[in-house]
């Protein structure tokens, strides 16, 4: 079998550059704050000092004890910002998240496999910014998906073999409706990201195309998409019918959706699973006040284990996890607690439920 780590957004730009060995230039445009020094003090206000520089494992805590109790065969995350020093931010954007070159080894220190790219930040600082971030991770040795030099290198899926077990295929995936501005679709000769035109059956068969490309027997094919609003546990009937057709039509194994900052409901469809919504794992946001009510700096670590052969879950373990002085922290008894209700009342919808275990990890049921 073949265990997957996926997870949310993981935002290592901007507040949390600062904190890292070799922050960039602080300066940020942004209409409330001009510095993005500005994320840390917040951050040190609402619970305590962060030490600087801290080391390149620090933003991952807990993760990393999770990540090798796990042993995920491959790990994969939303990687949610530029790798670059690039000054070009893209102008009427209001947020530009950006991580210094030289910050990479945060990455590799938790081995991470493949970053997906097709979402609302890559491009923020220019087409410098993207080809500044690909070189990098490229050179790291991390894989990436869903933004390239052109419309056809943004959708190619990273492909990663795992010796007598069978392969991985990434496909990354965004939609406008996550804040990815239409001109950052990756075209014949222009750079970008891999952006999906609408949500309808056109569209999954356009998919399936590339799907029949690189599937058969031993391959697990991911579809990686950024779609929906940053809150609100509401899964539009647009999203679930077109992840039911990847699955139907297009061959693809697990849907794995990001750009919610809370955790949504989870759907297991012909044996496969649907996250709809995967929330944070590592942001800058701590300091920031609102939406308190869905408790955003709650997330979870996906562990889904599934055959290659037939591409069906097997089992489907979870880890809750809290951002805390901007590094993944086991989350309380309380606070998993709270997520396993969250999870079995967004998941009556889609006939699921957890169960939280002794050691305050959940299982899907």
């Amino acid at each position: 079998a073949i265990t997957l780590f996926l997870c949310g957004d993981v935002m290592t730009g901007r507040g949390i550059d600062q904190v890292l060995p070799h922050p960039n230039d602080p300066r940020i445009h942004e209409s409330h704050a001009k510095s993005a020094r500005t994320y840390v003090e917040l951050a040190e206000a609402r619970h305590a000092p962060i030490p600087r520089p801290v080391d390149f494992s620090y933003v991952w805590g807990d993760a990393l004890a999770e990540l090798t109790r796990a042993g995920p065969d491959v790990r994969i995350v939303n990687l949610e910002t530029a790798v670059t020093t690039s000054e070009d931010y893209w102008r009427g954007k209001g947020i530009h998240y950006r991580m210094h070159p030289d910050n990479v080894p945060c990455l590799t220190a938790a081995a991470i496999d493949c970053c997906v790219l097709a979402n609302n930040h890559v491009l923020d600082w220019g087409y410098a910014g993207l080809g500044e971030t690909l070189d990098t991770l490229r050179r790291a040795g991390i894989r990436t998906a869903g933004a390239g030099p052109d419309a056809v290198a943004a959708a190619t899926p990273a492909l990663i073999d795992l010796p007598g077990k069978g392969r991985v295929a990434v496909f990354s995936l965004g939609c406008e409706s996550s804040g990815i501005p239409r001109a950052w679709a990756a075209s014949a000769d222009t750079p970008g990201v891999n952006l999906l035109p609408d949500l309808t059956a056109g569209t999954a068969r356009r998919l399936a195309l590339q799907v029949q490309v690189v599937k058969r027997p031993g391959t697990v094919v991911i579809a990686s998409l950024h779609w929906g609003e940053n809150w609100g546990y509401r899964v539009p009937p647009s999203q679930r019918a077109f992840a039911h057709m990847l699955i139907d039509e297009a061959g693809v194994d697990v849907v794995h959706g990001h750009s919610s900052h809370h955790p949504k409901g989870i759907e297991i469809h012909q044996g496969r699973p649907i996250l709809y919504g995967c929330g944070d794992l590592l942001t800058d946001y701590e300091g920031i006040r609102g939406h308190d009510d869905f408790r955003g700096q709650l997330g979870l670590m996906y562990f889904p284990t599934l055959d290659p052969l037939t591409g069906r879950l097997a089992r489907f373990t979870m880890t809750p996890t809290r951002i805390e002085r901007f590094r993944v922290n086991r989350a309380s008894p309380e606070e998993a607690g709270w997520l396993r209700n969250m999870l079995n009342r967004e998941g009556q919808a889609f006939g699921t439920r957890v169960r939280l275990n002794e050691d305050q990890t959940l299982t899907l049921e």
